[in-house]
């Protein structure tokens, strides 16, 4: 039997002008505002609870996949332990999954729902109740050019690459604002998608502005719990039409969850995957 909700998601509108889109990473102080020069549209979805689907959903079929692995390292409280006991053990759990001969962490996000705090820094990042993708092509292979050994790149390069997110709730299920994502066999690529230029306080990156699409087909596991993680897949250089190369992700509200629910609590570790 199909169970499904209907929330509210976000979505992107390019700027009118043509102009390259932008938007800063870190919300003013003053108005609790990103900086942008995009619009923003909220569209009632149909969102299909795929729990007891987990099978039929891949990283290279759907662009994502939830898979139960519970982690050892669960405190997620010090930077330098994520590091160095939480990393290693979602570097194997990524290869035995894709396959890949390498991964790569560049970094990660925790991110704890405070109602009323503004996500102005780091230290504060909340759920991203907006479609987006991580990254794009060219800010794909820039993250190839800017953590690997410059002498190595140009020949990883040649070979198949992913991007990809590793989510995982900290704590307690995700029952609280989870984690939507749209099934990339509804996507059209050309249409759906346009690039946004990040801005950092240091640097810039470059993601993915997602159109709404009512042909969108949006899916979510209700409930994830600390032993599940979802692999999200935000990049593959193999573009040809015969596997996923993306999936738009987005938080939202579930109707569903009992009052009373802590505030969602995740991590998401960003990986390069190289392949022989």
């Amino acid at each position: 039997m199909t169970s499904t909700v209907t929330a509210q998601v976000t979505f992107s509108v390019p700027p009118s002008s043509g102009e390259r889109a932008y938007n800063y990473v870190n919300a003013s102080a003053d108005t609790g505002e990103r900086k942008r020069n995009f619009s923003h549209e909220k569209q009632d979805l149909v969102i299909e609870n795929v729990r007891e689907k987990e099978n039929e959903l891949t990283l290279d079929t759907a662009g994502f996949q939830l898979v139960h692995r519970p982690a050892k390292h669960t405190a997620f409280v010090d930077e330098a332990e994520i590091r160095r006991e939480y990393y290693p053990e979602s570097e194997e759990l990524l290869k035995s999954v894709t396959g890949a001969s390498r991964i790569v962490f560049f970094d990660h996000t925790i991110r704890r729902r405070r109602p009323g705090q503004i996500d102005d820094s780091a230290e504060n990042r909340q759920p991203v109740p907006r479609a987006h993708v991580d990254q794009t092509t060219k800010s794909s292979i820039a993250r190839v050019h800017r953590h690997l050994p410059a002498s190595e790149a140009p020949e990883l390069l040649k070979h198949r690459f992913q991007i990809v997110n590793l989510w995982r709730p900290i704590g307690r299920p995700a029952l609280d604002w989870p984690l939507g994502l749209c099934d990339y066999r509804s996507v059209d690529l050309e249409k759906d998608t346009f690039p946004v230029a990040l801005i950092y306080p240091d640097h810039e990156g470059e993601t993915l502005g997602v159109r709404y699409n009512p042909n969108h087909r949006w899916k979510y596991f209700r409930g994830v719990t600390t032993e599940e993680a979802i692999i999200i897949k935000c990049f593959d250089s193999v573009q040809d039409g015969s596997v996923a190369v993306f999936t738009p992700h987005s938080a939202f509200q579930d109707p569903t969850t009992p009052e009373g629910t802590p505030p969602r609590e995740s991590i998401e570790l960003r990986a390069l995957i190289f392949y022989d």
